[in-house]
């Protein structure tokens, strides 16, 4: 794991190799997010110093382009598909659900940072509509009711797995 400091020291060096050439803010901002998930607002006061652009300028770009993000996101990216044959197998009810399940809304990461809910315009599996991807797990032909038994399942695995990572530091200290 790529430690707070290291990831400074890196993201420091791209900007230090900035030279002031016009149009090197968006790859200044692409290698910020690379480097610590979204682009948090140090970083934003950061760039604006080095590039001499103002900070509501880059914060400008980055609300125009979508790449870009201002959260860092969840451990589990949800991508509903909204596509057409999504849509017309009640992909908004999906999406509803997932909305309700989570307690937040679509571009929103729930509080403990476990999930981030997007849409998308197509996932590629339209025989299985309608269907999210979940990190890199394909669920299809999905129901209110299947929405959120997937969802439940994957706090089960995250709370066992922080249960047994608590068991085992335990374990450790205790020795």
């Amino acid at each position: 794991m790529i430690t707070t400091a290291a990831r400074n020291e890196d993201f420091s060096y791209r900007l230090w190799r900035y030279d002031g050439a016009p149009g090197e803010l968006i790859p200044l901002l692409q290698s910020a997010q690379d480097h610590f998930g979204y682009i948090p607002r140090r970083a934003i006061s950061y760039i604006s110093d080095v590039t001499g652009v103002p900070e509501s300028e880059v914060y400008g770009v980055i609300t125009f382009y979508s790449q870009f993000r201002l959260q860092p996101m969840g451990k589990y990216v949800i991508k509903a598909c909204d596509g057409t044959a999504c849509h017309v197998q009640n992909a908004r009810m999906i999406i509803d659900t997932l909305e309700d399940e989570l307690g937040i809304e679509v571009n929103g990461t729930t509080e403990d940072g476990l999930f981030t809910l997007s849409t998308v315009a197509c996932i590629g599996c339209c025989s299985l509509a309608p269907v999210m991807m979940i990190n890199d797990d394909t669920h299809g032909r999905l129901t209110p009711q299947s929405v959120r038994k997937v969802i439940r399942e994957y706090r089960r695995r995250e709370n066992a797995e922080r249960s047994r990572a608590a068991a085992s530091c335990g374990e450790t200290a205790a020795r």
